[in-house]
C-alpha cells in the first residue's frame, strides 16, 4: 500500500491552534466530538450539582443495592397476551414490556429488509444481488437461520465485531497529541482482536488476555506470543512524549489505563476519582490509587523512537523464540527509558516481519543484529504502593494505598494482590469473575446495542448513578446470566439475538407506538439507522467489486516506523485502498476524511456508541468524492458486463446490489427514461449507480 507519511523535521510545536479541521465548529466531522464533549460537560456538571458526595467510609453493602451493583438474577418471562406471537425468551420479556404499556409490535420485516440488516449487522458488508434473489425464492425460518450461522462463522464477522471492540479499546497506531509519533506495531493488536472474535474466544479469557496476557501460561511459544500481543490493549492509548515531568507522564499512562479497562469491561469511569472522591457513584480516591498501584507495578511498553521531540521513548516487547536469549534486547521500562539511537528500516523491507534494523548505544558496544517480532504490551515491574495525591497532583503525596480493586464492585476476597507481584492477573481474574456484577451486563448490552440500535441501558459506558437504568431490567440479567453460562460466548448470544422475533420487526411504528413511545425504547419495531464510516465505504467497494477480502498484513504506519508524523496521506490510485475499512491505519489525528466525516470513533478514548451527524459535507462527498465516482464507475462496468443482457434485467441487478431488493415499477420506468434521455450507456450508467451510491436507502438500514 503506497502511504505517503513525512517524518516531522520541523522544530518543537508552539502551543496548539485549532483550525476547523482538527475540530473547530467550521468543521462539520467534527460536531459529533464537539456533541460528546457537551454530554459529558453536562454529565459533569449534573455530578457536581445534584449527585449526593459519597463519603470514603461508605458501607459497601448499601452501595450495592443500586441495580448495576447486585449481582444478575435470570427470572421467568412474562406471561404475554399474544403467547403465538413470540419465538424466544426474548421476545416475551419484550412483549410482555409492550402489552404493559399498551403498543402491539409491528409487522415482519419483508425478507430483503431482514436480509440487509442481518448481512449489513452481522459482516459489515451487504448482500450480493445473487444472495438476495436465493432468499427471496425461499424466506423461510429455516433458510435465515442457515444464513445467520453462515454469517457468524465467515471472517468477515470477526472484522465488523472485533471493530466494535477497537472502537471501546481506543485503537489508535500513534501517540496523538503534541509529539505524534508512529506505533508501527499497533496492527498486531488489532489482529489478535479480530482473529479472537472470529475464534469465538470467551468473553472472560477475552479480557484476561489483554489485562494480564503476559502473566497467563501458554501451551507453546505460538499461544504465548498471542498473550503478549494481547496486552497491547494496555499500551495502545495516546501518550502525551511532551510532558517534561518523568513522574506525571507515567501517572497519565496509568490513568489511561484505569480509564480504558474500567470503561470497557465495567461501564464505569473509575478514572474521575484521580483527584477526589467521585461525586456520584461510591467510588473513592483510595479505590482508584489502589488500581493505580495495578498498573504503576507494570512497565508499559509501546515503541517510540529516541527524538528530541520525544521526552519518553520506550522500547518494544520482544516475542517469544525470536533470537537466542543471548542477544534478546531487555525492554526499557516507562518512564525510566534511555535513549537509543535508532536507525529507519529499508523503505523496501519487509517491516512486518522485519522490525527494522537497531544500532544498540550500549557501553558494551553490542553488534548490529536483525530484529525478530516484536509488539506493544506490558510486563510486570517492581511492585511499588500508590500514594494518594491530593487533586491527582504528584507534588501533593498523601498516604500510600495497598494494591486492590474495587471492593464496593466486588470484594477483593479470592482474588487479593500478592506482595511480590503487581496484583494485574488477580485483577484480570477480579473483572469477569462470575460473581462480578458488571462484566457480562455491559458486554450484554453492548451486542444488544450494536444489534438493535439502542443498548437496553442507553448509556452504555456508565452504569453509574449518572446513567440511566435499564429499559428492560429482567431482560438485561437473563441475557447476563445465559451469557455466563453459554461459556461467555458472544457468537451464541448474537445468534440467539437475531434470531427472535423483535429483531425481525418492520422499522415502520404504528402511530400509537410513535405517539407514546417516540425514542421506541420499548421495541415496538426496528429503529432506522445509519451506516457506520466503514459501512458505508465498504459496502460501495462491494456494490462496485473492487474490495478485496484478503487481509494485509501490517500496516501502512510500520513503514515509517516509530518516529513523529507530520502529515499522513493515502495515494488512492494504490489497489490496497480496496481492503476493508478495519484495515485503514488510524494514526491520531489524521483520519481518513471518509471516515471522519461519517463519525468515525475517536480513537483517543474509549468509545462504547458512535455519534450520527447529518451535515451537508456528508452529501457533498456523495456528489463529489473521488472514492464515490471511481466506485460509481466500476458498478456501472459491473452491471455492463454481467451475466444480464438486456436492460430491464441491469437496472433490477443494479437496484438488488446496492440496495438489497428489487426496483418498483415506478422506479424501473424512471431509471429506464434516465438512461434514454442522458447520453448513452457509457454517461448515463455511471450517473445512475452514483445516484444509488449516494442515496440515502444506500446509507441506512430499514
Amino acid at each position: 500500500m503506497q502511504v505517503r507519511i513525512q517524518p516531522d523535521r520541523s522544530q518543537p510545536a508552539g502551543p496548539k491552534k485549532y483550525s476547523c479541521r482538527e475540530g473547530g465548529a467550521g468543521n462539520p466531522a467534527a460536531l459529533g466530538g464537539m456533541a460528546r464533549i457537551g454530554r459529558i460537560a453536562a454529565a459533569l456538571w449534573l455530578c457536581v450539582a445534584f449527585a449526593p458526595a459519597f463519603a470514603a467510609d461508605i458501607d459497601p453493602a448499601t452501595a450495592r443495592e443500586f441495580w448495576s451493583l447486585r449481582a444478575p438474577r435470570a427470572s421467568r418471562p412474562p406471561e404475554v397476551g399474544d403467547a403465538a406471537w413470540a419465538r424466544s425468551d426474548v421476545d416475551r420479556f419484550v412483549l410482555g414490556r409492550m402489552e404493559r404499556a399498551g403498543l402491539k409490535p409491528a409487522a415482519d420485516a419483508d425478507p430483503a429488509t431482514l436480509l440487509r440488516r442481518v448481512t449489513f449487522d452481522l459482516s459489515g458488508l451487504p448482500p450480493e444481488a445473487e444472495d438476495v434473489e436465493r432468499f427471496l425464492r425461499d424466506p423461510s425460518a429455516a433458510a435465515y437461520e442457515k444464513i445467520v450461522d453462515a454469517l457468524l462463522a465467515a471472517p468477515e464477522f470477526g472484522e465488523r465485531w472485533g471493530r466494535h471492540w477497537l472502537d471501546v479499546a481506543r485503537y489508535g497506531e500513534s501517540t496523538g497529541k503534541e509529539r505524534n509519533f508512529g506505533f508501527p506495531e499497533a496492527w498486531r493488536y488489532r489482529d489478535w482482536v479480530i482473529d479472537a472474535v472470529n475464534a469465538d474466544q470467551p468473553y472472560d479469557a477475552f479480557v484476561r488476555e489483554q489485562v494480564a496476557g503476559d502473566l497467563l501460561p501458554a501451551r507453546d511459544a505460538a499461544e504465548r506470543n498471542r498473550h503478549l500481543v494481547a496486552t497491547g490493549f494496555l499500551a495502545i492509548g495516546p501518550k502525551g512524549l511532551n510532558e517534561r515531568r518523568p513522574e506525571q507522564f507515567a501517572m497519565d499512562v496509568v490513568d489511561e489505563q484505569i480509564d480504558v479497562t474500567t470503561r470497557a469491561v465495567l461501564g464505569m469511569n473509575i478514572a474521575c476519582a484521580r483527584c477526589h472522591d467521585h461525586k456520584s457513584d461510591p467510588l473513592t480516591q483510595r479505590d482508584y490509587y489502589a488500581l493505580a498501584g495495578v498498573f504503576r507495578s507494570t512497565t508499559t511498553l509501546y515503541g517510540t523512537a529516541s527524538d528530541r521531540a520525544n521526552r519518553h521513548p520506550s522500547d518494544y516487547l520482544p516475542l517469544v523464540a525470536a533470537w537466542p536469549p543471548a542477544v534478546a534486547p531487555a525492554p526499557m521500562p516507562l518512564p525510566e527509558a534511555r535513549p537509543k539511537a535508532r536507525r529507519r528500516p529499508a523503505a523496501s523491507g519487509d517491516s512486518s516481519k522485519i522490525a527494522g534494523i537497531a544500532r544498540e548505544a550500549a557501553p558494551s558496544g553490542a553488534t548490529n543484529r536483525v530484529e525478530g517480532p516484536r509488539a506493544m504490551g506490558v510486563r510486570e515491574a517492581r511492585p511499588i504502593q500508590c500514594a494518594v495525591l491530593a487533586h491527582g497532583d504528584i507534588g501533593q503525596r498523601g498516604a500510600p494505598v495497598p494494591r486492590g480493586f474495587v471492593d464496593v464492585v466486588l470484594p477483593a476476597g479470592t482474588h487479593g494482590v500478592p506482595r511480590n507481584a503487581s496484583g494485574r492477573r488477580e485483577l484480570a481474574d477480579w473483572l469477569v469473575d462470575r460473581a462480578n456484577p458488571l462484566a457480562a451486563r455491559v458486554q450484554v448490552n453492548r451486542v444488544w446495542l450494536h444489534l438493535f440500535g439502542r443498548g437496553l441501558v442507553s448509556t452504555p459506558d456508565n452504569f453509574g448513578r449518572t446513567g440511566l437504568p435499564p429499559s428492560h431490567p429482567e431482560l438485561l440479567d437473563a441475557l447476563a446470566v445465559a451469557f455466563m453460562d453459554d461459556g461467555w460466548s458472544v457468537k451464541r448470544l448474537v445468534r440467539r439475538l437475531v434470531l427472535s422475533r423483535v429483531y425481525q420487526l418492520d422499522s415502520r411504528a404504528a402511530p400509537e407506538a410513535a405517539t407514546r413511545d417516540p425514542d421506541n425504547v420499548l421495541l415496538s419495531h426496528a429503529s432506522f439507522r445509519r451506516l457506520d464510516a466503514e459501512e458505508i465505504r465498504d459496502a460501495m467497494l462491494s456494490a462496485s467489486g473492487l474490495l478485496d477480502l484478503q487481509p494485509p498484513h501490517g500496516s501502512p504506519v510500520s513503514r515509517i516506523g516509530d518516529g513523529p508524523l507530520r502529515r499522513m496521506g493515502l495515494d488512492r490510485r494504490d489497489a490496497a485502498l480496496r481492503k476493508r475499512s478495519v484495515y485503514l491505519p488510524v494514526v491520531r489525528g489524521f483520519v481518513p476524511e471518509a471516515m471522519e466525516l461519517f463519525d468515525f470513533a475517536e480513537p483517543s478514548l474509549p468509545i462504547a456508541e458512535r455519534d450520527t451527524t447529518n451535515v451537508p459535507a456528508q452529501a457533498l462527498y456523495l456528489m463529489n468524492g473521488a472514492a464515490v465516482d471511481g466506485a460509481a464507475h466500476a458498478l456501472a462496468r459491473r452491471a455492463a458486463g454481467g451475466r444480464v443482457a438486456d436492460r430491464a434485467g441491469r437496472i433490477r441487478w443494479l437496484w438488488l446490489e446496492t440496495l438489497g431488493r428489487a426496483p418498483s415499477p415506478d422506479e424501473s420506468r424512471r431509471a429506464a427514461a434516465f438512461l434514454d434521455a442522458n447520453g448513452g450507456p457509457l454517461r448515463a450508467w455511471p450517473t445512475l449507480a452514483q445516484s444509488l451510491l449516494a442515496c440515502a436507502e444506500f446509507r441506512c438500514l430499514r
